[in-house]
């Protein structure tokens, strides 16, 4: 096992469609993935496609623990989050579920329609971030719920529907194997940010809110005592 290096936007191997695993059981493949678990713990990511580490293969891999789902699911004041951040919101309980480890080969993908929505046009809106372009975050349209199967490193099926920031993160890692970055998916390049900057703005907006409040408690308990 060792920790690769990850691929950086720009390089050429982030714009390439990888080819499919022929064979998912493969020694090299399961080394391979081995490797990439090593470097997306060592990077501090929710997932990384096999793109990223210079192997342009149909491989992802992911996770979601529930703190960061519910972090994210609550995250409409448009907050960044360290390597991905999703909206969620609206999406009820599933949108807020643990995702296990998923290893994913040959993954495909589908979009979901929310009810009385059109079938490719339930979007959500949500901050995201990536490991080949670091320290930047963007305000990305997601599907607000998907579908996806492929099979998992022991040859087995693997099927699931997700919602929230499941859904964003599996549209994301598998968009790397079609060569395509989150920047693309952008409807409003203004918003693409350094990420330094949106924990700052946060900061000050949050500062900002406190202070209005004690105003506000302040001016309340005044009025009380005239009363």
């Amino acid at each position: 096992m060792a920790i690769l290096k990850i691929a950086r936007m720009g390089h050429p191997v982030l714009g390439q469609v990888a080819a499919p695993i022929e064979d998912p059981g493969s020694p090299e493949v399961r080394r391979l993935v081995a490797d990439m678990l090593d470097t997306m713990e060592d990077a501090g990511g929710t997932g990384l496609a096999a793109n990223q580490v210079y192997v342009p293969r149909r491989l992802v891999i992911f996770y979601v623990s529930v703190d960061r789902a519910e972090r994210e699911a609550q995250a409409e004041d448009g907050e960044a989050g360290d390597e991905l951040a999703g909206d969620g919101a609206g999406d009820g309980a599933e949108a807020t579920e643990e995702v296990p480890l998923t290893i994913l080969i040959n993954p495909i993908i589908e979009p979901i329609a929310g009810p009385g929505a059109v079938l490719g046009e339930d979007r959500v809106l949500g901050w995201e971030s990536c490991l080949s372009a670091p320290g930047l975050a963007g305000w990305v349209p997601r599907h607000r719920a998907v579908r996806y199967r492929g099979i998992g490193l022991n040859g087995e099926a693997i099927a699931r529907e997700a919602h929230g920031f499941h859904a964003r993160v599996v549209q994301h890692e598998c968009d790397h194997l079609d060569g395509v970055l989150y920047p693309q998916r952008m409807t409003d390049l203004s918003t693409l940010s350094f990420t330094s900057e949106l924990g700052a703005r946060s900061r000050a907006e949050t500062a900002a809110r406190d202070e209005t409040a004690a105003r506000d408690e302040a001016a309340a308990r005044d009025e009380a005592g005239e009363a």
